[in-house]
Protein backbone atom coordinates (compact mmCIF):
# COMPACT_ATOMS: atom_id res chain seq x y z
CA UNK A 1 0.00 0.00 0.00
CA UNK A 2 1.03 3.66 -0.73
CA UNK A 3 1.18 6.76 1.73
CA UNK A 4 -0.81 9.24 -0.17
CA UNK A 5 1.33 12.12 -0.50
CA UNK A 6 -0.62 15.02 1.62
CA UNK A 7 0.93 18.55 2.74
CA UNK A 8 1.60 18.57 6.07
CA UNK A 9 -1.31 18.49 8.90
CA UNK A 10 -2.48 20.98 11.57
CA UNK A 11 -1.70 17.66 14.01
CA UNK A 12 1.54 16.92 12.39
CA UNK A 13 2.54 20.86 12.37
CA UNK A 14 1.15 21.05 16.34
CA UNK A 15 3.51 17.65 16.97
CA UNK A 16 7.03 19.52 15.09
CA UNK A 17 6.12 23.16 17.16
CA UNK A 18 6.09 21.25 20.54
CA UNK A 19 8.63 18.98 19.58
CA UNK A 20 11.09 21.90 18.63
CA UNK A 21 10.04 24.14 21.85
CA UNK A 22 10.66 20.25 24.32
CA UNK A 23 14.19 19.86 22.65
CA UNK A 24 14.98 23.37 22.65
CA UNK A 25 14.42 23.30 26.80
CA UNK A 26 16.40 20.76 27.11
CA UNK A 27 19.52 21.91 25.25
CA UNK A 28 19.01 25.15 27.04
CA UNK A 29 18.42 22.76 30.59
CA UNK A 30 21.87 21.67 29.45
CA UNK A 31 23.66 24.76 29.25
CA UNK A 32 22.36 25.74 32.70
CA UNK A 33 24.08 22.29 34.03
CA UNK A 34 27.17 23.95 32.33
CA UNK A 35 26.45 27.79 33.34
CA UNK A 36 26.66 28.94 29.95
CA UNK A 37 25.56 32.50 29.09
CA UNK A 38 22.41 33.31 27.44
CA UNK A 39 23.91 33.04 23.95
CA UNK A 40 25.06 29.43 24.98
CA UNK A 41 21.49 28.88 25.89
CA UNK A 42 20.37 30.08 22.88
CA UNK A 43 22.72 28.17 21.08
CA UNK A 44 22.77 24.84 22.24
CA UNK A 45 18.91 25.08 22.85
CA UNK A 46 18.39 26.07 19.25
CA UNK A 47 20.80 23.56 17.78
CA UNK A 48 18.90 20.31 19.94
CA UNK A 49 15.44 21.75 18.64
CA UNK A 50 16.59 22.00 15.08
CA UNK A 51 19.04 19.37 14.63
CA UNK A 52 17.59 16.33 14.08
CA UNK A 53 15.62 17.07 11.43
CA UNK A 54 18.66 19.14 9.69
CA UNK A 55 20.52 15.74 9.54
CA UNK A 56 17.57 13.92 8.05
CA UNK A 57 17.11 16.94 5.08
CA UNK A 58 20.86 16.76 4.94
CA UNK A 59 20.74 13.01 4.06
CA UNK A 60 17.32 12.66 2.28
CA UNK A 61 18.59 15.81 -0.12
CA UNK A 62 15.67 18.02 0.90
CA UNK A 63 16.30 21.36 1.14
CA UNK A 64 16.63 21.73 4.93
CA UNK A 65 13.21 23.46 5.81
CA UNK A 66 14.31 26.20 8.17
CA UNK A 67 16.24 27.96 5.71
CA UNK A 68 13.10 28.69 3.94
CA UNK A 69 10.77 29.34 6.92
CA UNK A 70 12.53 30.08 9.73
CA UNK A 71 9.13 29.83 11.84
CA UNK A 72 10.87 26.88 14.00
CA UNK A 73 13.96 28.54 14.38
CA UNK A 74 12.80 31.47 15.99
CA UNK A 75 10.57 29.15 18.13
CA UNK A 76 13.66 27.52 19.27
CA UNK A 77 15.17 30.26 20.30
CA UNK A 78 12.10 32.10 22.19
CA UNK A 79 12.05 28.53 24.22
CA UNK A 80 15.80 28.50 25.21
CA UNK A 81 15.29 32.64 25.96
CA UNK A 82 12.83 31.65 28.37
CA UNK A 83 14.43 28.74 29.81
CA UNK A 84 17.59 30.77 30.42
CA UNK A 85 15.44 33.64 32.43
CA UNK A 86 12.17 31.12 33.95
CA UNK A 87 14.42 27.93 35.53
CA UNK A 88 16.12 28.62 38.20
CA UNK A 89 16.22 25.28 40.68
CA UNK A 90 19.07 22.38 40.04
CA UNK A 91 16.97 19.94 40.61
CA UNK A 92 14.10 21.56 38.01
CA UNK A 93 17.42 21.17 35.33
CA UNK A 94 18.07 18.08 36.05
CA UNK A 95 14.24 16.44 35.75
CA UNK A 96 13.44 18.85 33.06
CA UNK A 97 15.90 17.95 30.75
CA UNK A 98 15.13 14.36 31.32
CA UNK A 99 10.97 14.50 30.64
CA UNK A 100 11.63 17.50 27.72
CA UNK A 101 14.05 15.25 25.90
CA UNK A 102 12.08 12.47 25.91
CA UNK A 103 8.65 14.28 25.02
CA UNK A 104 10.88 15.61 22.10
CA UNK A 105 12.05 12.12 20.93
CA UNK A 106 8.66 10.93 20.93
CA UNK A 107 7.21 13.72 19.09
CA UNK A 108 10.23 14.05 16.54
CA UNK A 109 10.36 9.71 15.77
CA UNK A 110 7.13 10.64 14.24
CA UNK A 111 7.69 13.90 12.63
CA UNK A 112 10.62 12.46 10.92
CA UNK A 113 8.85 9.72 9.69
CA UNK A 114 6.26 11.48 8.42
CA UNK A 115 8.15 13.99 6.65
CA UNK A 116 10.37 11.10 5.08
CA UNK A 117 7.01 8.87 4.29
CA UNK A 118 5.84 12.05 2.46
CA UNK A 119 9.01 12.74 0.12
CA UNK A 120 9.08 9.60 -0.88
CA UNK A 121 11.46 7.27 1.12
CA UNK A 122 10.80 3.64 1.36
CA UNK A 123 9.59 2.07 4.10
CA UNK A 124 12.11 1.31 5.75
CA UNK A 125 14.30 4.23 5.15
CA UNK A 126 11.29 6.28 6.50
CA UNK A 127 11.88 4.49 9.61
CA UNK A 128 15.57 5.40 10.16
CA UNK A 129 14.87 8.72 9.38
CA UNK A 130 12.57 9.06 12.11
CA UNK A 131 14.96 7.63 14.57
CA UNK A 132 17.43 9.94 13.17
CA UNK A 133 14.88 12.87 13.28
CA UNK A 134 14.44 11.97 17.10
CA UNK A 135 17.84 11.25 18.32
CA UNK A 136 19.76 13.99 16.09
CA UNK A 137 20.00 17.06 17.84
CA UNK A 138 20.04 15.47 21.12
CA UNK A 139 23.50 13.76 20.06
CA UNK A 140 24.52 17.35 18.68
CA UNK A 141 23.45 18.69 22.24
CA UNK A 142 25.43 16.58 24.14
CA UNK A 143 28.93 16.21 22.16
CA UNK A 144 28.68 20.57 22.13
CA UNK A 145 28.74 20.29 26.06
CA UNK A 146 31.02 17.55 26.42
CA UNK A 147 28.27 15.03 27.79
CA UNK A 148 27.96 11.54 27.71
CA UNK A 149 24.80 11.19 24.79
CA UNK A 150 22.18 10.15 26.24
CA UNK A 151 22.23 7.69 23.10
CA UNK A 152 25.24 5.90 24.29
CA UNK A 153 23.51 5.47 28.10
CA UNK A 154 22.83 2.05 27.81
CA UNK A 155 19.13 2.37 28.15
CA UNK A 156 16.74 2.28 25.17
CA UNK A 157 17.25 5.52 23.42
CA UNK A 158 17.65 4.80 20.10
CA UNK A 159 15.20 2.23 20.57
CA UNK A 160 12.88 4.48 22.07
CA UNK A 161 12.93 6.73 18.51
CA UNK A 162 12.39 3.20 16.70
CA UNK A 163 9.19 2.05 18.26
CA UNK A 164 8.02 5.55 17.65
CA UNK A 165 8.66 5.76 13.72
CA UNK A 166 8.19 2.18 13.48
CA UNK A 167 5.06 2.24 14.73
CA UNK A 168 3.94 5.19 13.15
CA UNK A 169 5.11 4.09 9.20
CA UNK A 170 3.01 0.73 9.84
CA UNK A 171 -0.03 1.84 11.10
CA UNK A 172 -0.13 4.42 8.14
CA UNK A 173 1.17 1.38 5.90
CA UNK A 174 -1.74 -0.32 7.05
CA UNK A 175 -4.34 1.88 6.47
CA UNK A 176 -5.10 3.88 9.60
CA UNK A 177 -5.72 7.79 9.23
CA UNK A 178 -3.31 10.31 10.73
CA UNK A 179 -3.94 11.28 13.51
CA UNK A 180 -5.03 8.10 15.68
CA UNK A 181 -1.59 7.07 13.98
CA UNK A 182 0.25 9.59 15.68
CA UNK A 183 -1.18 9.16 18.99
CA UNK A 184 -0.63 5.69 19.13
CA UNK A 185 3.13 6.26 17.75
CA UNK A 186 4.12 9.10 20.08
CA UNK A 187 2.48 7.02 23.39
CA UNK A 188 4.70 4.02 22.24
CA UNK A 189 7.97 5.72 22.18
CA UNK A 190 7.11 7.96 25.15
CA UNK A 191 6.03 4.94 27.49
CA UNK A 192 9.23 3.32 26.59
CA UNK A 193 11.74 6.17 27.32
CA UNK A 194 9.74 6.86 30.13
CA UNK A 195 10.19 3.22 31.62
CA UNK A 196 14.07 3.49 30.95
CA UNK A 197 14.45 6.46 33.28
CA UNK A 198 11.86 5.88 35.98
CA UNK A 199 13.53 1.93 36.31
CA UNK A 200 16.94 2.58 35.13
CA UNK A 201 15.66 -0.13 32.62
CA UNK A 202 18.85 -1.15 30.50
CA UNK A 203 19.04 -3.65 27.01
CA UNK A 204 22.84 -4.34 26.95
CA UNK A 205 25.83 -5.49 27.05
CA UNK A 206 25.42 -8.70 25.25
CA UNK A 207 25.22 -11.28 28.07
CA UNK A 208 23.00 -8.86 29.74
CA UNK A 209 20.03 -7.90 27.47
CA UNK A 210 17.75 -6.60 30.56
CA UNK A 211 18.20 -5.19 33.34
CA UNK A 212 16.60 -3.28 35.75
CA UNK A 213 17.99 -0.61 37.98
CA UNK A 214 21.56 -1.62 37.71
CA UNK A 215 23.53 1.85 37.78
CA UNK A 216 23.78 3.35 41.19
CA UNK A 217 25.13 6.37 39.77
CA UNK A 218 21.29 6.73 37.94
CA UNK A 219 19.91 10.13 38.82
CA UNK A 220 15.69 9.46 40.06
CA UNK A 221 13.54 11.00 38.34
Amino acid sequence: MTIPIEPLSPSILAIMYFGDAVFAISGALTAARYKMDVLGFVLIGTITGIGGGTIRDLLLGRTVWWTQDPTELILCVVASLATFFLITSDLTRRRGMAWSDTLGLAAFSVVGCHISLQFGSPFVVAVFMGMVTATGGGVLRDVLSNTQPMILCGQPYATAALLGSLSYASLRHFGFTLVPSEMVACTAAFALRASAILFDIRMGPPGQFLAFGNNPNHPKP
